[in-house]
C-alpha cells in the first residue's frame, strides 16, 4: 500500500509531482504547524516537511515524517521516492490541482472548456473528477517527463515503459 502524504507549506511544488505521480498528497497553505501535526495523525498521513522544527515535533508526537532534501524538484521527489521506494510514473497521474483522481473523457465532451486548437492537436483527454479541470499532453508534456526521469535516476528507481520512451 502506497503511503499518503501531507505536506507543509514550503513543499508546494512537491505535492504537485507527487500528484502528478499517481500518490495522495495533501497541502494546506499556511497551515500552523499543530494543524499538520494534527491532520497527520488523524487521517494516518506522513508529513513531508523542510522545517527541522516541524520535523522534531512530528517525531516526539509519534507522527512518521520525513525532512526533504533537495535543491529543485527533481532531487526533492527523488529524495520522498527513495525513503518510501516510490514508483515514479506520470501515467498515474491524479489530478495536480486538487489530487483527485483524473479520468479519461472524449474529446468532443470538451469543445466548451478546451481551446479548438488543442482539440484538434490532441486526442488524449482527461478531467479532475473533483475540480473538473481538463487535461492532455501538450508541449510542457516533454518537460514533465524530465523531470521524473532525473528523480528516477538521482533516487536509483527503475523507470517505468512510458518515461523509456521518451
Amino acid at each position: 500500500m502506497n503511503p499518503r502524504f501531507i505536506v507543509d507549506g514550503m513543499l508546494g511544488a512537491l505535492v504537485r509531482w507527487l500528484r502528478i505521480c499517481g500518490y495522495e498528497a495533501r497541502y494546506i497553505q499556511n497551515a500552523p504547524d499543530e494543524e499538520l501535526l494534527e491532520q497527520a495523525a488523524e487521517k494516518g498521513l506522513v508529513l513531508l516537511t523542510r522545517d527541522r522544527l516541524l520535523f522534531r515535533k512530528a517525531q516526539r508526537a509519534g507522527l512518521e515524517a520525513f525532512l526533504v532534501e533537495g535543491k529543485d524538484d527533481a532531487e526533492k521527489l527523488a529524495s520522498v521516492s527513495k525513503q518510501f521506494q516510490l514508483s515514479l510514473n506520470a501515467e498515474k497521474s491524479r489530478c495536480p490541482n486538487c489530487g483527485a483522481i483524473l479520468k479519461p473523457v472524449v474529446k468532443e465532451t470538451l469543445k466548451d472548456r478546451v481551446p479548438p486548437r488543442t482539440l484538434r492537436a490532441y486526442d488524449e483527454f482527461w478531467v479532475c473528477g473533483s475540480c473538473g479541470k481538463a487535461y492532455w499532453k501538450g508541449s510542457h508534456w516533454k518537460n514533465i517527463l524530465e523531470t521524473i526521469m532525473k528523480a528516477s535516476r538521482i533516487a536509483g528507481v527503475p523507470l517505468e515503459a512510458s518515461e523509456q520512451a521518451l
